[in-house]
C-alpha cells in the first residue's frame, strides 16, 4: 500500500517547495500541492499530516564508520569529556556497572586532550593504570588515529622497548625507552590485536544499535568504512543478514585495503564498486595517506607551527598510493582516500593524475576530509573533477587548534567549503562518526555559521567560507548521492526517486541559523515506510 504526506513544506530544490508527496512500492510517485497529489493517490491511502513541518530528502552521511558508532554506544564513551579526571571516572563507572568477565579487553573511544581543563595532554599508560590494572584497557582518541593502552594491555601484547617501530606509524616511549602507552596510526594494531573478533550475531547487534541512532537524525543512507582485511566476510555477512530482512537505511561500503594483495583478493571475490543492491552495495577502495590534525599526524608540507619537530605521518608513500589507485581504477572501481594535511592531499591528487585526464573522472575518485589547503590546492580538484568528502562538524573542535597547528595564513584557506561550491567541486557532507556524533543538525549548523556548538566565535570562523542552508542540505543529500553514483534515484524529492525522507521539527530554511543546531528530526522514512518517529512530538 502507498502512503501520503500532506500539509508539509517539501523541499524540492533551491527556493522551490511543494506541499505533499505520494509514495508507493518504496518510490516517490507524485510531488505537488495537496490537491494534486490526492488526485493521484488511490482512495483510502494512509496519510501523514505533517502539520506544516519541513520535509527534506533523507540525509546521506558520505563518510562514517557505522559499526564503530554502534560499538561506541555499547562501550566506554569519552566523547566530549572536559577533563582527565572525568575520563577516568567514566571508565571506572563503566567497569563497575557492567562487571566484565575476567580477562575481558576493555575498549573506549572519544577522549581529546585539547578538551582537558585539568591536564591538557594525551593520556598515557599510567593514567589508564589508575582506572584499572585488573583488565587490559584500550582508549582511543576521538580522531581514531591514536590510542592509549594500560600497562597490562601492553604486557599482554608483548610490546617492549625492543619492539621495532612500525613503518608509517609509531608508539611513544618514555625516558627509558619503554612504551608509554600512546600508539599512533597503525602502531595501534600492536595492542588492538588483543581484542576478540566479534561473531556475526554480535556484529548484527552492534549494527542495529548504530542504525537506530542514525534513524533518529533523519539518516537514510550511509557511506561507511567497516570492511577491512581479515574478518570482512563476517562483516559483510552481518550486513547481508540485516539488509535482506528489514533494512532501516541504505549502505554503501567504503572498503579499506592498504596492501595490494589484500585488495586484489577482495576484487577476485567479485566485490567491485556498484555490486550489490539498493540497500547494500560495495563502494570505493578506501585508503589512508596520513592521520589527524588533533594528533599532529596529518601530513603537512611544512613542520607544524606548534611542533616544528614533525610534519605528521605518511601512512602510504606516493608510489604505494599510485599502485593501489591504479589497481582499483583498472578494475573499474572508485577510490576514496583519507587526506587531511596539505602534503597528503597533494599526494592523492598526484595519484589521481595517473588515472584521470582531460578533466574526466569517470570512476568518481575522491578525497575524504580535505581539511588543510591553500587556494591552488583546492583548484587542483577541478582539473580532473575530483570529489571532496567533507565534515563541517570538525570545525567545532578544529577551530580551537587550527591556527596554532598550521598558522593563520594556511588556516584562512582551509575547510574551504564555500570556495569548493564556487569552483563547482562535488563536495558531500558526512561526520566521520563516531569521531563526531552523526547529528545532522549540528553538522549543518557548523557549515552554515562556521561556529562551534557553543555559538562562538560571534562572527564565525573565517566566515567567507560559510555556505547557505540550501547548499548544506544539498551537500548532505544530492551531492552524497552523486558520490555513490545514485544521483538519479536518491537525494531529491522527485517522482521516480527512492521514498527516503526526513521530517524536521522546524523550518531550517527560514529560522535564525543560530537555532539550526537545536532542530530535531520528527520522523524518518525509508522506502516509504517509517523507520523512526520522535516520541515527544
Amino acid at each position: 500500500m502507498g502512503r501520503l504526506i500532506t500539509n508539509a513544506k517539501v523541499y524540492v530544490e533551491r527556493e522551490k517547495f511543494a506541499q505533499a508527496v505520494y509514495m508507493e512500492d518504496g518510490v516517490i510517485k507524485a510531488v505537488g500541492t495537496n490537491e494534486e497529489v490526492l488526485a493521484v493517490a488511490p482512495a483510502g491511502t494512509p496519510q501523514y499530516d505533517a502539520g506544516g513541518r519541513t520535509v527534506v530528502p533523507g540525509f546521506n552521511d558520505s563518510h562514517m564508520h557505522l559499526y564503530f558508532v554502534g560499538e561506541n554506544l555499547e562501550s566506554i564513551d569519552l566523547h566530549g569529556v572536559t577533563s582527565m579526571a572525568e575520563a577516568k571516572q567514566i571508565a571506572r563507572d563503566f567497569i563497575a556497572r557492567t562487571k566484565p568477565a575476567p580477562g575481558t579487553v576493555l575498549h573506549g573511544t572519544g577522549w581529546n586532550q585539547d578538551y582537558f581543563t585539568d591536564e591538557p595532554r594525551m593520556m598515557d599508560r599510567h593514567d589508564l593504570d589508575e582506572i584499572t590494572t585488573e583488565y587490559p584497557l584500550i582508549l582511543e582518541r576521538a580522531c581514531g588515529h591514536a590510542l592509549t593502552a594500560n600497562s597490562l594491555a601492553i604486557q599482554l601484547a608483548g610490546v617492549t622497548k625492543n619492539t621495532p617501530q612500525p613503518e608509517g606509524a609509531q608508539f611513544d616511549v618514555d625516558e627509558n625507552g619503554e612504551p608509554n602507552g600512546i600508539f599512533r596510526e597503525t602502531a595501534a594494531n600492536l595492542v588492538m590485536c588483543l581484542r576478540r573478533d566479534p561473531t556475526v550475531e554480535e556484529i548484527e547487534h552492534t549494527l542495529h544499535t548504530a542504525m537506530e541512532h542514525a534513524a533518529e537524525w533523519g539518516i537514510t543512507s550511509v557511506q561507511t568504512m567497516d570492511v577491512r582485511p581479515g574478518a570482512y566476510r563476517d562483516m559483510l555477512q552481518a550486513y547481508h543478514n540485516i539488509q535482506s530482512t528489514h533494512p532501516t537505511l541504505r549502505v554503501y561500503h567504503q572498503c579499506n585495503f592498504m596492501a595490494p594483495d589484500d585488495y586484489r583478493e577482495f576484487l577476485e571475490q567479485g566485490y567491485i564498486t556498484g555490486s550489490g543492491d539498493a540497500f547494500n552495495k560495495i563502494g570505493p577502495l578506501k585508503l589512508f595517506v596520513d592521520g589527524s590534525l588533533g594528533a599532529r599526524t596529518a601530513l603537512m608540507r611544512a613542520p607544524y607551527a606548534d611542533d616544528p619537530s614533525t610534519t605528521g605521518i605518511q601512512t602510504l608513500t606516493q608510489q604505494q598510493t599510485d599502485e593501489l589507485v591504479q589497481i582499483a581504477d583498472a578494475a573499474g572501481c572508485q577510490v576514496a582516500v583519507h587526506a587531511i594535511g596539505d602534503a597528503a592531499i597533494e599526494q592523492v591528487l598526484n595519484s589521481y593524475d595517473t588515472v584521470c585526464g582531460d578533466g574526466e573522472n569517470p570512476h568518481r575518485h575522491g578525497i575524504v576530509h580535505c581539511q588543510i589547503t591553500d587556494r591552488a590546492l583546492v583548484e587542483r580538484f577541478t582539473q580532473n573533477n575530483i570529489l571532496a568528502y567533507i565534515q563541517p562538524i570538525f570545525l567545532h573542535y578544529d577551530m580551537t587548534v587550527l591556527e596554532s597547528r598550521v598558522g593563520k595564513e594556511l588556516a584562512a584557506t582551509s575547510y574551504a567549503f564555500a570556495t569548493m561550491n564556487r569552483l563547482g567541486i562535488h563536495n558531500s557532507f558526512g561526520t566521520d562518526s563516531p569521531v563526531e556524533d552523526l547529528n545532522t543538525m549540528h553538522n549543518i549548523y557548523c557549515a552554515v555559521t562556521r561556529k562551534n556548538l557553543a555559538g562562538t566565535p560571534s562572527g564565525g570562523f573565517y566566515p567567507d567560507e560559510c555556505v547557505d542552508v540550501y547548499d548544506a542540505v544539498d551537500a548532505y543529500t544530492a551531492a552524497s548521492a552523486y558520490a555513490s553514483f545514485e544521483e538519479d534515484v536518491k537525494g531529491r524529492i522527485r517522482p521516480g526517486y527512492y521514498a527516503d525522507l526526513a521530517v524536521l521539527s522546524e523550518d531550517i530554511f527560514t529560522i535564525d541559523p543560530e537555532r539550526i543546531k537545536d532542530v530535531k528530526v520528527d520522523a524518518t522514512i525509508l522506502a516509504g515506510e517509517f523507520v523512526y518517529q520522535r516520541k515527544d512530538v
